[in-house]
C-alpha cells in the first residue's frame, strides 16, 4: 500500500464490520468447518491502528454506513481527488464508485464475504489501465469452504465461474419458504 501510495496511486482496505460491537457484522459467512473464528478486524479500530502504525504518514480517511451522508460524500471526495491515499471502509464502496488511480485492495478477513460481493470488491481496483491487486486477507482454514470460495475468487475474474460456484455452495433458496441463503 505504501508503495503505492509513492507512486501516486490509491489503496483500499476493506472490513467486514464497522467496530468492535459487532452489530453489523455479516452473519455466518466464513465459519470455519468447527465452527470457530476469531473476532473480525473492524474498520475503526483498524483506522486508528494504520495511521498511528504501519501507514503513518499517509493520508487515510475512513468510510462506513454509520457516517452521516455528508461525512461519506467528503470522504469518498477526498479519495478520489487524491487528497486521501488510502481509504479504510466497509462494503459502503462495493459498487458504484470509480477512482481509476485505485490500484490495490486489502479486504481483511476476506472468508465473511461472499463470492459474488468479493468479485465486486476487487473490481474497484485496476480500473484507470493501472494493473490491480486485491489481497484477500483471511485466517481460514485450507480444506474449509470458505478457503474453497477464497481460491475460486483468486482463481479467475470471470463472473459466471463465480455464479455458478455461488449457487453450488448456497443453493438457489426457496422464493416462498425460509430456506433462501443467498
Amino acid at each position: 500500500i505504501r508503495e503505492e501510495a509513492d507512486k501516486g496511486h490509491r489503496s483500499y482496505v476493506v472490513c467486514s464490520r464497522i467496530d468492535a460491537a459487532g452489530e453489523d457484522e455479516p452473519g455466518g459467512k466464513g465459519v470455519d468447518d468447527d465452527g470457530s473464528r476469531p473476532d473480525p478486524v473492524a474498520a475503526v479500530e483498524l483506522y486508528k491502528f494504520l495511521t498511528e502504525g504501519p501507514l503513518e504518514g499517509l493520508r487515510i480517511g475512513l468510510m462506513h454506513g454509520r457516517l452521516p451522508p455528508e461525512e461519506k460524500d467528503a470522504a469518498m471526495a477526498d479519495f478520489a481527488s487524491g487528497r486521501l491515499d488510502v481509504l479504510v471502509s466497509t462494503t459502503v464502496i462495493e459498487v458504484g464508485v470509480d477512482v481509476p488511480e485505485a490500484t490495490v485492495m486489502a479486504v481483511m478477513d476476506a472468508d465473511r464475504f461472499g463470492v459474488s460481493q468479493l468479485h465486486q470488491l476487487r473490481g474497484r481496483v485496476g480500473r484507470g489501465g493501472l494493473p490491480g491487486l486485491c489481497l484477500l486477507v483471511t485466517t481460514a482454514h485450507s480444506g474449509g469452504k470458505a478457503m474453497e470460495r477464497l481460491s475460486a475468487v483468486a482463481g479467475t475474474t470471470d463472473g459466471f465461474v463465480l455464479a455458478q460456484l455461488d449457487l453450488q455452495q448456497r443453493r438457489e433458496g426457496d422464493v416462498l419458504g425460509d430456506a433462501q441463503s443467498g
